[in-house]
Parts: structure tokens; C-alpha cells; sequence
């Protein structure tokens, strides 16, 4: 299992991973804005050129990886929200394990679903105030 984390930015996003590529150097893994994402056209225009997911390696098997939020679907950033620790096991019985256990008494984001960029994905907070994401992809994803 790899554990990665994972930052929420209210549209700076873009802008703070190039600063991050310039100190850490390497190349984006991914780079996809709102506007790819199914529906995403149908998103206020300043929200389609926000950052969906963006990914950096920063060293040796960890990825920095970060989304903006959208605020006409209701997402505020607040202090302590902009930072996730993603999983990605090894299966995806791992990942239903993960997920069930460390999300058991909080509070479900985004159940475990098979999603349109290719990974079985969930997200949660638990019962601590731990934002977490399980993110499994069987094609060997760099995450």
C-alpha cells in the first residue's frame, strides 16, 4: 500500500503545484480540470478551468496530489478541510476493508464506486475529523 497526501485548494491549485514542480522538479502524473470531468460544461465557467485532480511526484513511491473544490456544488474550504491522506491498496477487497473500518462512526463523502477516471474510489471523514480517500486502480496506477 502507498499512502500519499492530498490537498483541496479553493482554485489555487494550478497555481501551487507549479510552484511545487518548481521545487521539487519532475513532471505532472495528471493534470485534469472540472471542465473533463462528465457534466463538467455544465459547471459556472471560472469553475470548468478549476483543477479536478493534479498529481507531482516528490520523492521515491510518494505522490503530492491535489483538487480545487467547487463552490457552486456547495464545497467551502474551510481550515483543516484542505488536506486528505489518500490509500491506495493493493486490491480491491483491501479497499473495501480500509474503507468499512477507518470510516465506521464518521461520515461518508463518496461511497466506494467504480469511477469514470478508472479507480474504485471513496472518501470520508472519521469519527476523528480525519479526511481520508481509498483509491484502488487494478492497471498498476502510479498511485
Amino acid at each position: 500500500m502507498k499512502v500519499h497526501p492530498y490537498l483541496n485548494f479553493d482554485g489555487k491549485a494550478e497555481e501551487a503545484f507549479h510552484l511545487y514542480k518548481s521545487v521539487f522538479g519532475g513532471e505532472f502524473l495528471a493534470s485534469m480540470k472540472m471542465k473533463d470531468a462528465p457534466e463538467g460544461d455544465k459547471l459556472p465557467l471560472e469553475e470548468q478551468e478549476r483543477i479536478m485532480h493534479i498529481a507531482l511526484p516528490i520523492a521515491k513511491d510518494t505522490l503530492l496530489m491535489a483538487s480545487d473544490c467547487v463552490p457552486s456544488a456547495g464545497h467551502v474550504l474551510h481550515p483543516g478541510s484542505q488536506t486528505y491522506i489518500m490509500l491506495s491498496p493493493d486490491s480491491r477487497e483491501e479497499a473495501d476493508r480500509l474503507f468499512a473500518g477507518l470510516a465506521e462512526g464518521g461520515e461518508i463523502e463518496m461511497e466506494m464506486a467504480d469511477m469514470f477516471w478508472g479507480d474504485y474510489f471513496g472518501s470520508f471523514t472519521d469519527r476523528y475529523g480525519i479526511r481520508w480517500m481509498i483509491s484502488y486502480n487494478k492497471n498498476e496506477s502510479p498511485y
